[in-house]
């Protein structure tokens, strides 16, 4: 490659390799032709002299092989091919440029028509090394041959740069054009496709919690692999749920389940939990994966959300009462803190993202062992908990699978929620079911509630009377 200045040209996507060979050559091929034309036009005498005409023949031939070398040419080197013969335009060029005396015209023509079009395909780059290779052609001639520079202006000689130039300026406004129409068509593309990938994360994320979901969205490689990690387990059931099912019909029963299970859901993601599955009426949560605020921050994290989860099954009962369900579902839980193996498990087609360990085991016997309306949490659970949440000792409780009894608690409430501006009371009976959240009593709402607790009691006395 002449000298030592070269400019990096985007030869990675064959689209835009294909985009610099179009364009250069349209330009060698417009110039070279209006180079040729001009010089026929300034050496009216060129017929009669071959040492005029046969350079102005060898442009020629180089124009009409320049096409042919390049599609013979390897795509690894061809980009390296396409710099040197856009390098021999501009030295060509310049070498025109000089033979034309240094007509002011024509020779400005031809240097805008250069400065156009390497700006156009190259950058600054392409136009700073054509404009080197154009002065060294310039000054190879002028000082070969010492020809007078000339100021007249001949619009004979000018007329052909000028066509070129227009030419190559319509063609690349048009074809430019057309680009931007198709970019706008890619673009409009890309938008759909992005609304259809939102759209498949949107159903994605029903069967994936966030923080799950997120981990897979961020690129990492989802494949066979499990680590330990110590977190904290969560299981619940409904008590009375099977003698249920065989009461309710199917679709109001499944109905009453997926209602459950999307409020109960809300909570766990609400406190930072990972929802590992639901078998039937059943919840496994787990916290300390993906993500982690720290063992005792996760501990405390899923005991409150227990808690918030009793407090709303009062008023999941209140609903269900209404619609018809007489007896009391209530909602049993169970809780255990320790190493577990936690990631990808099953096969390389299919995977379940789950937890396995003895931990998880007693989790769920601690669950089935709890009373209805009970959180029952192991003693490392405890530990981690008792200075924010109230706790009740349950003692030694013999658990199914493990051979020596486990220390148990019961987990009341939050410290902070058990002053006397934090209190709930409820009753649940045939024919009457009470509950009373007095936190969330709104100021203006305290009469109402009031009033229709004399009214209540003011009918039961009087029918007690009768």
């Amino acid at each position: 490659m002449p000298g030592a200045i070269s400019y990096r040209m985007n030869a990675e996507s064959s689209k835009e390799t294909a985009r610099f060979l179009h364009y250069q050559g349209l330009f060698r091929f417009l110039t070279g032709f209006a180079g040729i034309a001009s010089l026929a036009v300034n050496y009216r005498e060129l017929s009669h002299d071959l040492n005029k005409a046969v350079p102005l023949l060898m442009v020629v031939v180089y124009i009409a092989l320049a096409p042919v070398i390049l599609q013979r040419i390897s795509q690894p080197t061809k980009a390296r091919a396409c710099q040197l013969l856009a390098l021999i335009d501009a030295l060509l060029l310049g070498c025109l440029i000089a033979l034309l005396h240094l007509s002011p015209l024509p020779s400005l023509l031809f240097f805008l028509a250069l400065q156009f079009n390497a700006l156009a395909i190259g950058g600054w780059r392409k136009l700073i090394a054509d404009d080197v290779a154009l002065f060294i052609g310039l000054l190879a001639v002028v000082l070969a041959y010492s020809f007078p520079w000339t100021m007249e202006v001949d619009l004979f000689t000018s007329l052909p740069p000028m066509i070129a130039l227009g030419l190559y300026t319509c063609i690349y406004g048009r074809n430019t054009s057309t680009e931007i129409l198709s970019d706008g068509k890619k673009i409009k593309e890309l938008e759909r496709q992005q609304i259809q990938l939102k759209l498949r994360n949107y159903r994605l994320s029903k069967y994936l919690s966030p923080t799950l979901l997120k981990a897979i969205q961020s690129g990492k490689d989802v494949k066979l692999e499990t680590h330990r990690r110590k977190l904290t387990i969560f299981f619940s059931d409904i008590k009375g749920f099977s003698e249920l099912a065989e009461e309710m019909e199917g679709q109001p029963l499944t109905n009453l389940l997926n209602n459950y299970l999307t409020e109960m859901s809300q909570i766990a993601i609400k406190h930072g939990g990972t929802i590992d599955k639901f078998i039937g009426d059943a919840v496994m949560v787990f916290f300390g994966d993906p993500s982690t605020k720290g063992v005792k921050e996760d501990c405390v994290a899923a005991v409150s959300m227990a808690i918030a989860m009793k407090k709303h099954m009062k008023e999941l009962q209140q609903r269900w009462v209404s619609q018809g369900i007489q007896k009391p579902l209530e909602i049993r839980m169970g809780i255990n803190t320790g190493y577990c193996a936690v990631g990808n498990f099953g096969t390389e087609d299919r995977l379940d993202y789950t937890l396995l360990g003895t931990e998880v085991n007693l989790a769920s016997r601690l669950e089935s062992a709890a009373q209805p309306g009970e959180i029952l949490i192991s003693h490392e659970t405890y530990s981690l908990v008792k200075e924010l949440i109230l706790c009740e000792d349950r003692g030694d409780i013999q658990i199914k699978g493990f051979q020596h009894p486990v220390k148990a608690y019961a987990a009341i409430d939050l410290r902070r929620n058990l002053g006397g501006a934090h209190q709930y009371f409820e009753h649940i009976t045939d024919g009457f079911s009470f509950y009373m959240d007095t936190d969330r009593i709104r100021n203006y709402d305290q009469d109402k509630i009031l009033q229709s607790l004399i009214d209540a009691a003011n009918h039961l006395q009087s029918r007690k009377k009768k």
